[in-house]
C-alpha cells in the first residue's frame, strides 16, 4: 500500500515537519524538552502553541491509566538502554541506584502546567513518542485538506491516516512473523495505528513498552492496533492498551481495536471494521 500527497507543497507548510524525527522521541533537541532536561533546579518552559493538544492528550491518557502512560518515562527508558545514542547499554548500578533513591517521577506530581508553559523543579526526561509520531501525522494530513486534497494515505510507519469515501484493507501483520498477518483492517476517513514489544527490542524480555508506574516492559500483551478519528489519539490508545482493559479507556474515548497477547491468543472489539485470522 501505497502513501499519498500532494505534488507541490507550499514551503511555508514544510518547516514545520522538517527535522522531526519520526518516532518523535524527546530525546531531539527540541527546544523547551532540552532545555527541561538540562535545567538543574527546574523552571519554566514555553512550549509551541500545537503542544497544547498533545499535553491535554498526554493528560487524559495519564489519567485512564492510572499513570501507565507517561511522557516522563524517558529516564526509565534511558537506564534500560534506551538513551538518546541508542546505546543498548544498561546504566551502571550506582547511577540506577541513585536514580531510585531520588524517587519515581510522574506527569501529574513533578509537572505543573498552564496551557503551552511548563513548569518543573529539577531536571526530566520528556518522551512524547506514544503519541509523537501521530501528531505528526495528523500534521501532514492537515496540510493535505488545506491544500485541497480530499483523497489520501498518510503512512507514518505503522501510524495511517485515511481520507476519503472508498476504505482501503490493511493487513495487520503478525508481531513475530512480519511474512504473516492476524487479521485486516477496513480503514475509511479514521485513522489506524499498531504498536508491538517486538518492533524495538534489544534483549529477552527487553523492549520499548514500559509501564511508567514500575519502569518494567510489559509483558502479557505483545500487539495492540487501534482506529479512532485522529492519529494522535490511535497512537496514544495503541500504548495504553498494554498496560489497561478496553473497557476503562472506552469510558473516556472512542475507539476499535485489536490486542494480541503473548500467548498467541487475539481479541477485538464489536465495533472494529475487519476480520481476525486467530
Amino acid at each position: 500500500m501505497g502513501s499519498y500527497g500532494p505534488r507541490h507543497s507550499s514551503e511555508g507548510t514544510l518547516p514545520r515537519v522538517r527535522g522531526r524525527r519520526p518516532d518523535a522521541r524527546a530525546h531531539v533537541d527540541y527546544g523547551g524538552v532540552r532545555d527541561i532536561l538540562h535545567s538543574p533546579d527546574g523552571g519554566r518552559f514555553e512550549f509551541p502553541e500545537d503542544s497544547l493538544a498533545l499535553f491535554d492528550l498526554y493528560d487524559r491518557l495519564h489519567a485512564a491509566t492510572d499513570g501507565a502512560v507517561d511522557p516522563l518515562v524517558g529516564r526509565e527508558l534511558e537506564l534500560l538502554v534506551y538513551d538518546s545514542a541508542y546505546s543498548l547499554t544498561p546504566a551502571p548500578d550506582e547511577v540506577r541506584a541513585a536514580e531510585r533513591a531520588r524517587g519515581r517521577v510522574t506527569w501529574a506530581r513533578d509537572v505543573r502546567r498552564d496551557g503551552r508553559t511548563v513548569a518543573t523543579e529539577r531536571p526530566l526526561v520528556i518522551d512524547v513518542g506514544a503519541v509523537g509520531k501521530g501528531c505528526l501525522v495528523d500534521l501532514l494530513s492537515a496540510l493535505l485538506r488545506a491544500a485541497g486534497h480530499a483523497d489520501f494515505v498518510v503512512d507514518g510507519s505503522g501510524d495511517l491516516r485515511h481520507a476519503g469515501e472508498r476504505a482501503i484493507r490493511v493487513g495487520l501483520e503478525h508481531p513475530f512473523d512480519p511474512r504473516r498477518l492476524i487479521g485486516v483492517a477496513h480503514l475509511r476517513a479514521q485513522a489506524l495505528c499498531a504498536s508491538g514489544t517486538s518492533r524495538r527490542a534489544w534483549g529477552e524480555g527487553l523492549h520499548h513498552v514500559l509501564d511508567a508506574r514500575t519502569g518494567i516492559p510489559v509483558s502479557k500483551v505483545v500487539a495492540t492496533w487501534v482506529v479512532a478519528d485522529e492519529t494522535a489519539l490511535a497512537d496514544g490508545l495503541a500504548t495504553a492498551l498494554f498496560f489497561t482493559e478496553p473497557h476503562r479507556l472506552a469510558e473516556s474515548f472512542a475507539f476499535a481495536h485489536v490486542r494480541m497477547y503473548s500467548d498467541g491468543r487475539a481479541e477485538s472489539s464489536p465495533n472494529f471494521m475487519g476480520e481476525l485470522f486467530t
